[in-house]
């Protein structure tokens, strides 16, 4: 992997920093992101899909009620679990036949929080977590943050770029404490079907390591169900949030629903660590859950289910593959090898070439990084249409 961190902006680091800082890597999605604004600002007419993050607006009423609840003075600390109007809530969004009570449920600051309460009260220094490759990078940088390593292994098209049962007992050693799943994935939108993860539980459990999913696109999903882990297990944790289906991205609210065993050292890293979750966030969080709001957030889910089926096509037109019809999310994870052997190099000149700002493979593991690039389709169908156009005059 070429080090494409040296492009980035970075001031030199401090001789007393700590030795885990070096081993992060940045966003190269930054680089992009920055360039981007700086042709807009001078003048260049830029389409975002590089943006993990939905579109649209927070809905007014959970808006509304973030306000109400500053009106009515609730702005002070509370349990650091969460309001438990909110706990109660979240818990009953699942199935009855796999819910959980609210005492097993956290509410935390985003899905962030959550890894760190997990990682916090599960991983020793040198403790291994397998991730899927490509996968998101963040996971792999929360695992390093408690001194565990973070294993990545190479999850292909053939597997829907997600881990099988046979792939974690092949991979697992020793030292393996725990694996973690997203379902749908960044950056592949791919879901892992509902009879491989009731393998891949019995495989982890037998194998005596703990499963981990990241279940925080769920919602958005355009085909069959994508059922939660919990049908299968009540030992897993199951991380959620209300940034993507609910689109309360910067209300930074979270949630974990966590085996019954961890629920005291759960509660003493949140306190420690957070005291407690924005507390009028919650209230909004509350309002997120009420049918009214369900309807419109079902109605923006067909939106982007129209702008996958628009996008996944066009882009194998253009010489794209897409071997995998994403599940979910807001993304494609698409091999551009026909046109480059350097993805990186690829989505700043794309982006320089036709105003299009598009992800580049590196940042999201080391498997074939450099012959895939991720789009993202949380922008407006006639964006994507006058992106899809700019690329084929650049392509051609």
């Amino acid at each position: 992997m070429s080090n494409h961190s040296d492009n980035l902006r970075r001031s030199p680091a401090p001789d007393n920093q700590a030795a885990r800082i070096g081993e992060i890597e940045p966003f190269y999605v930054m680089e992009i992101l920055d360039r981007a604004f700086a042709l807009e600002h001078a003048g260049r007419a830029v389409i975002h899909l590089e943006v993990g993050e939905p579109d649209f607006p927070t809905p007014v009423p959970v808006a509304e009620a973030g306000m109400q609840a500053l009106r009515e003075g609730k702005t002070r600390y509370v349990s650091a679990l969460g309001v438990d109007a909110l706990r109660e809530r979240i818990a009953a969004r699942y199935p009855p036949a796999c819910r959980p009570p609210p005492d097993r449920v956290a509410v935390t600051p985003g899905s962030s929080g959550a890894f760190q309460l997990i990682f916090g009260s599960l991983i020793d220094p040198g403790d291994e977590v397998l991730l899927t490759d490509p996968g998101y990078p963040c996971n792999a940088n929360f695992v390093r943050l408690f001194e565990g390593v973070p294993r990545l292994v190479a999850c292909d098209a053939a597997a829907g770029y997600q881990f099988t049962a046979t792939a974690i007992e092949t991979a697992w050693t020793e030292r393996t404490k725990a694996v973690l799943i997203g379902t749908p994935s960044n950056p592949t939108g791919t879901a892992v079907s509902s009879d491989e993860m009731t393998r891949i539980v019995e495989s982890v459990e037998r194998l005596g390591g703990t499963l981990i999913v990241d279940e925080i696109y769920h919602g958005l999903t355009y085909g069959p169900e994508v059922r939660t882990a919990l049908y299968d297990t009540d030992r897993a944790f199951i991380v959620n949030s209300f940034s993507k289906y609910f689109g309360m991205t910067g209300w930074r609210v979270g949630w974990l629903v966590m085996p019954s065993a961890f629920i005291d050292g759960i509660t003493k890293l949140a306190q420690n660590l957070f005291i407690s979750t924005n507390t009028p966030a919650q209230y909004a969080a509350l309002r997120a859950c009420e049918e009214d709001v369900v309807a419109e957030l079902e109605r923006r889910r067909e939106v982007f289910r129209q702008r996958r089926d628009y996008l996944v096509p066009a882009l194998r037109e253009l010489g794209f593959k897409v071997p995998v019809t994403p599940d979910g999310a807001f993304y494609v994870y698409a091999d551009c090898s026909a046109f480059t052997n350097d993805s990186y190099e690829f989505a700043l000149e794309v982006l320089d070439s036709t105003g299009v700002a598009i992800t580049p493979g590196c940042d999201f593991g080391r498997y074939r990084h450099r012959e895939h690039v991720r789009f993202s389709y949380a922008n407006h169908l006639g964006k994507l249409q006058q992106a899809v156009q700019r690329l084929a005059g650049f392509l051609s």
